[in-house]
């Protein structure tokens, strides 16, 4: 991996990665693949250092971690869902007014667009066990060519406030989604 960091000559990626790799554990192709995404979207979307930022990520898999240590944008805070689709795909947009409409941008890693990169197709469609060594210097090297991106329109939600129900079955406190009797444990 130092041959490849040494590759880098952008201080601000350079940081980033410094950032990034004892958040996730190492630097893997997918983490970095979040990280180009999460560059793309800031720059596509003109977003500040600081500002705000709520992300959609399609998979669990390393995607969402740049968004988080980098962006802030986490499970806790309700800045980051994620929809296991099961794709290298990524909604992103900034903070608006509730029940408002904002701008965001839907960023996919386009299998088309890898084909120029061998080593990266194959490990992206799983067509052969590539290491990540091999994998990452087709990334820095591709930089945005291999993203497809479109802005999309998104509904800023009404927070509903939260409610506390005492379960009818175990009698702990939990937080009412509907109007249901019991928490999810006894449900199951």
């Amino acid at each position: 991996m130092e041959s490849i960091i040494k590759q880098i000559e952008d201080p601000e990626l350079l940081a980033q990665i410094e950032k990034l790799v004892p958040f996730h554990g190492y630097l893997s192709s997918g983490a970095f693949i979040g990280l180009q995404m999460f560059n793309l979207a800031r720059k596509i979307l003109e977003i500040q250092e600081g500002e705000r930022i709520y992300v959609t990520c399609e998979t669990r898999n390393c995607i969402p971690d740049p968004f988080q240590i980098l962006g802030g944008a986490t499970t806790g805070n309700k800045r980051l869902k994620i929809k296991e689709l099961g794709k290298m795909a990524v909604t992103v947009n900034k903070q608006g007014p509730e029940d408002a409409k904002v701008e965001g941008i839907r960023i996919l890693l386009d299998a088309e667009k890898t084909k120029a990169y061998p080593k990266l197709h194959a490990w992206y469609l799983n067509t052969a066990k590539i290491p990540h060594r091999e994998v990452l210097p087709e990334l820095l090297a591709a930089g945005e060519a291999i993203y497809s991106w479109e802005k999309v329109e998104l509904e800023v939600p009404v927070r509903a406030k939260k409610r506390i129900q005492r379960c009818e079955k175990c009698g702990e406190m939990f937080i009412l989604h509907k109007n249901e009797l019991l928490c999810g444990t006894c449900t199951e």
